[in-house]
């Protein structure tokens, strides 16, 4: 019996890992990896989203918005601290991924700013969304959701070796 627990326990825990961790999306000349949300307390009005854009083209492609079903608007914005002052600010025509470059939107950069929330994506949750760029057009994309405060997918912590 206890190895019939063990099985289950394993079966379970790999398919949480599949879910946490899908394939990269291709699009034209760009490979779009691990776009995750974060989770949101009820009544919030933003949700941040990251994700990892490498375009392995000849020529750059441009991410102008994104779209998730529960948001009226997304945008691309930057965060940067300026004089111990943490500023937050729309991107103006969108973000561009030079050809051979790998971009990251993550917490304290670049990051996809979901505006207008009508409801608010909760840890564990999967969410069907976009990611719009000028050359590789509307592309669709899950969110994984991560807990409130989290720095990466999965609610972890990335560190820097």
């Amino acid at each position: 019996m206890p190895m019939k627990i063990f099985c289950a326990a394993l079966l379970g825990l790999s398919l949480f890992t599949g879910a946490a961790q899908a394939d990269p999306i291709k699009a034209g000349d760009l490979t779009i990896d691990t776009p995750w949300l974060r989770a949101t307390p009820n009544g919030a009005k933003v949700a941040g989203g990251y994700v990892t854009i490498r375009n392995t083209g000849s020529v750059p492609d441009t991410l102008t918005g994104a779209a998730v079903p529960f948001a009226r608007s997304g945008e691309i914005h930057s965060m940067s601290m300026e004089g111990g002052v943490m500023k937050m600010a729309p991107v103006s025509g969108g973000l561009t991924v030079k050809p051979g470059e790998t971009v990251e939107l993550k917490p304290g950069g670049y990051h996809l700013m979901f505006e207008g929330l009508s409801g608010a994506p909760k840890a564990g949750d999967s969410v069907s969304g976009t990611l719009t760029f000028q050359r590789a057009g509307t592309v669709p994309v899950t969110f994984s959701v991560a807990p409130i405060g989290a720095s990466a997918p999965g609610g972890g912590h990335q560190h820097q070796h």
